[in-house]
């Protein structure tokens, strides 16, 4: 199973980071305010990277490491970072 280390621009211009297996899915979930807590109170405008990692470890060990980014280095990543995940391109509409 792949799992994935995503960034989501939220209304406000503030960046969330999370994890998953399915990043269509979450997204829709952070959408629909069933997502997490930050983006019930934050709705995300746009899925900005997605990250593929080999397994949960690894994937919550670079969440760890992005989220202690300013958000100004965040944005610089995610810019240099395709939308993908599992090889389709994610808009953070799907």
């Amino acid at each position: 199973m792949s799992w994935y280390v995503y960034l989501i621009e939220c209304r406000g211009g503030s960046i969330y980071t999370g994890i998953t297996n399915d990043v269509a899915a979450r997204y829709d979930a952070h959408a629909a305010g069933k997502g997490a807590r930050y983006t019930r109170s934050r709705p995300p405008q746009r899925l900005l990277a997605v990250f593929a990692m080999a397994d949960k470890s690894a994937a919550l060990c670079e969440e760890r490491r992005i989220k202690q980014l300013s958000p100004a280095r965040k944005r610089a990543l995610a810019a240099a970072a395709p939308v993908t995940a599992g090889g389709t391109m994610l808009t953070g509409a799907e």
